[in-house]
């Protein structure tokens, strides 16, 4: 008999199915294998504004992380308001009940820059969020007519099964080459209610918060 795993507990608000879809699709992986050193337990709820979340959260740890899984989806003064307005959110919700850590896990423009990087490198600059289906049809050896197609359920989960925990780290990796360009060509962050992005894609922080989950099962 092998010996018992310790379960570990992480919260997750997000902005869409594919995401949450996602997150299920990690939590199975990783309990699947037999490497972890701790099981995984993801409370993923689709709610864009992070003070409903904590709201609705019946039981506070001493200390209860939560990240929330966020797209900056244009430059377009529309989009960068609403961002902006997420952010305040986010800063609110850490302060209305005590143990509350709340993390940004943005992606620039979407969420499909963070699936992209699983199977390749994303360091050109982009115009529109619409320019990830190229690359994703490429990477994954699809033909999706448009975004809304590939993330129909039946066609993003033919994208997971393609998926493995060595992805994740090449993800992780390729994430980190983002920020680290960015550094080094003095690209300066954008500071808002205590949180730093980068306006201009591609540049995602999502990677920390799988980084950290990875590190705390021992697989990194």
């Amino acid at each position: 008999m092998g010996k018992i795993k310790s379960t570990r507990k992480y919260y997750f608000s997000v902005e869409g199915e594919t995401e949450k879809w996602y997150l299920q699709w990690l939590q199975k992986t990783i309990n699947n294998t037999e490497c972890s050193k701790a099981r995984v337990s993801f409370v993923i709820k689709i709610e864009k504004n992070p003070v409903s979340f904590v709201k609705g959260l019946s039981t506070i740890q001493k200390t209860t992380e939560i990240t929330h899984v966020s797209d900056y989806e244009s430059n377009e003064e529309v989009h960068r308001i609403q961002f902006q307005e997420m952010l305040g959110n986010l800063s609110r919700a850490k302060k209305l009940k005590n143990g509350i850590v709340y993390y940004l896990g943005y992606s620039n423009f979407t969420f499909e820059l963070w699936i992209v990087l699983h199977k390749a490198d994303c360091f050109g600059m982009l115009e529109n969020r619409t320019q990830y289906l190229v690359p994703i049809n490429r990477a994954y050896d699809e033909h999706f007519s448009d975004l809304r197609h590939y993330k129909h359920e039946d066609n993003f989960a033919r994208i997971l099964n393609k998926l493995s925990l060595d992805d994740v780290f090449d993800a992780i990796r390729r994430a980190k080459r983002i920020q680290t360009f960015k550094k080094e060509n003095n690209i300066k962050p954008i500071e808002q209610f205590g949180y730093s992005y980068y306006g201009d894609a591609p540049s995602s922080d999502l990677w920390m918060t799988i980084e950290k989950i990875m590190k705390d099962c021992e697989l990194l």
